[in-house]
């Protein structure tokens, strides 16, 4: 293992009013821009949440540092900018519990880890129910979430109501009337630039090339079929080990390859309104009516809803969405309809045909990917944990062994219901 971010510019108390009375001239570049070597032991494609989070379990766990991660924008400019920051681990399958609760325990603690503050906030999530099918669905979700220590309990709708004062909606002449909730504490929000920027400083100081505006546009392959490098913007670079983090374009560069998988890409979106004085303290998720929110730390109402379900690579928001979105949330919280929006935005989501991740090696041998994410921003830490196990050893991590693509195979499937707004 390397020694931890030895040469590290350490950010506390006593730095910061050092640095205040030199007039903030002393601080050090956050990482470096080094120049692109033509080998290296692994390549990370894309410098978001996974692809970052793997370079640092790389050098940090296994001692891996001659590392390259490769990003065709800005650092931190694709899906974990593009999301609701919510953190949680309220899934269905037995598989997916034990894998978000380990990265929401991590997620706790990453701020004192990286030495960056990400803003973390343990929120608690509030499912506001309408349907009696979905109360019995998340009662079960509860009973599986119990056996592996993750907290969630139902409350009546009166306890809803208090807890939750801008619900107002949803009485019983309404045509979906609240009839309860589900609370899980665990969950939290927090500042998704700052886990880019944390972990990217992180790897810098362990020795890893962050090369940015970098794209990379076909994969190589050796004669014996094994990964080769890659082909960049900038030239060939060549490992032996090259690990796919791009999210909805994983297919657009595994197909270079010759490599199929079953993945569609989607579209999800999200808007942010003018800030307002406290409203919730706690995130809301809507799944009967398919919208879910947040407020956050400057007053914004953070508000997300249902993906569209066609195949879709845009970055922007479709009407008919929004509207759909908008219409549910004004059904419960009719007093939202004087808020102004801000602004809007898309990312992209690589669905597996189980809403399950993949994180594998593939059948071109040196190629790793992680893909698959139906809001993978929760799953940054211990995704990242996990695919640099394997990078590193060749064998699967316990907590991902059952996402890999043998599944598909075996029709061995995850079949994921705890997705927010899955419907």
């Amino acid at each position: 293992m390397v020694k931890y971010m030895h040469n590290m510019q350490r950010y506390n108390v006593a730095s910061l009013i050092w640095q205040g009375l030199n007039k903030h001239k002393g601080w050090t570049r956050a990482w470096r821009s080094p120049p692109l070597k033509d080998r290296y032991e692994v390549i990370v494609i894309g410098a978001g949440g996974h692809g970052l989070a793997t370079a640092y379990y790389l050098a940090k766990e296994h001692g891996i540092t001659n590392v390259a991660v490769l990003e065709r924008g800005w650092l931190g400019g694709g899906n974990i900018a593009r999301n609701t920051v919510t953190v949680r681990s309220n899934y269905m399958r037995d598989a997916s519990i034990p894998f978000y609760v380990k990265s929401v325990e991590m997620f706790e603690g990453l701020t004192d880890e990286l030495n960056f503050n990400l803003m973390h906030s343990k929120r608690t999530m509030i499912d506001v129910v309408q349907t009696y099918p979905k109360m019995r669905e998340l009662r079960r979700r509860q009973l599986t979430m119990d056996i592996y220590g993750s907290t969630y309990r139902q409350i009546s709708e009166a306890e809803l109501r208090r807890r939750v004062p801008a619900l107002t909606g949803g009485g019983p002449d309404a045509r979906l009337p609240v009839i309860g909730g589900m609370v899980h504490t665990d969950a939290g929000v927090n500042r998704h630039d700052a886990v880019a920027w944390g972990y990217a400083r992180a790897i810098d100081a362990m020795g890893v090339d962050i090369h940015q505006q970098t794209a990379v546009t076909q994969l190589i392959r050796a004669q014996d079929g094994s990964i080769e490098g890659v082909e960049t913007a900038r030239g060939t670079v060549r490992a032996d080990k090259v690990v796919v983090a791009v999210s909805g374009h994983t297919t657009t560069l595994t197909e270079t390859a010759g490599l199929k998988l079953p993945l569609r890409t989607m579209n999800l979106t999200a808007f942010v309104s003018e800030p307002v004085k406290p409203l919730v303290d706690v995130i809301v998720n809507c799944p009967d009516s398919g919208f879910y929110f947040s407020q956050s730390d400057k007053g914004e109402m953070v508000i997300g809803g249902a993906p569209d379900m066609g195949q879709s690579f845009r970055r922007d928001i479709k009407q008919h969405v929004f509207e759909d979105t908008v219409t549910a949330m004004l059904s419960l919280f009719p007093s939202f309809k004087r808020l102004k929006l801000m602004r809007q935005w898309g990312g992209h989501l690589d669905i597996a045909h189980d809403a399950s991740p993949i994180m594998d090696q593939t059948d071109v041998p040196g190629l790793f990917i992680t893909a698959g994410w139906w809001g993978g921003y929760k799953a940054i830490p211990a995704g990242g944990l996990t695919l640099a196990h394997l990078v590193a050893t060749g064998r699967p991590h316990p907590l991902m062994a059952p996402f890999t693509l043998s599944r598909f195979r075996h029709l061995d499937y995850v079949m994921e219901t705890g997705t927010t707004t899955a419907r």
